[in-house]
């Protein structure tokens, strides 16, 4: 049993004897996950998915209920009722950001058998201090750990690459290497073979073509 928000959950063990959940459609499939701030996620086939910002989208809200718990006598029932809407509100925002991360890796669990991503650095990430909340609102570290569990269940293969490999600053289309690319642009333009991709998109395509150890391993 546990309680969040003034609200109460049960967890029920069952032992079954066969896997339940639905395997990989496509053992063979193989797709690079490029992760970011702007956009939560950008695959290798183009797709991209959405970061829901929830903790900026709710910044006001939840700074406001912060000020109005801030002014209550500790102890009394006005101060529990302000304390109960906060705490809402925090749940209402992590759930928000675990639903976006749900669907994305149970569609990567489902239909890759091969996922490529990116060793983020996230506590080193987290003492930028303009980008630090952008991070945490987009759940990185919590991406990692649901790709890890989805993956064991539905029999596909997560491979985690170094997080030093220049993922964006390598041209997926001739391979060079070019150090100079600064990071805030979009567009990448190889000055080798003069290939011109979407950013993220030439990093998931350089994600895809590795195949390092599984995740977890």
């Amino acid at each position: 049993m546990s309680e969040t928000a003034g609200q109460w959950f049960a967890s029920v063990l069952i032992d079954v004897a066969r896997n339940p959940y639905e395997q990989c459609r496509d053992p063979d499939a193989v797709v690079g996950v490029d992760l970011g701030v702007k956009r939560l996620a950008t695959l290798s086939n183009g797709e991209i998915v959405d970061n829901p910002k929830a903790l900026r989208r709710n910044l006001k809200k939840l700074k406001r209920l912060s000020r109005n718990l801030s002014r209550k006598v500790r102890g009394s029932a006005n101060y529990g009722r302000a304390k109960t809407k906060l705490a809402k509100l925090h749940c209402r925002i992590a759930n928000l950001r675990k639903d976006t991360l749900h669907k994305l890796t149970t569609d990567l669990a489902l239909n890759y058998g091969h996922i490529v991503v990116e060793d983020l650095n996230v506590s080193g990430m987290m003492k930028n201090r303009k980008l630090s909340r952008a991070i945490a609102d987009a759940g990185f570290y919590l991406f990692r750990s649901m790709l890890v569990y989805k993956t064991t269940l539905r029999n596909s293969l997560g491979y985690l690459v170094d997080r030093f490999f220049p993922s964006t600053q390598m041209c997926c289309d001739c391979g060079e290497r070019h150090p100079g690319i600064v990071l805030g642009v979009d567009v990448f333009t190889c000055p080798s073979c003069g290939a011109s991709k979407d950013r993220d998109l030439n990093a998931a395509l350089n994600l895809r073509r590795l195949m390092l150890p599984p995740l977890g391993v």
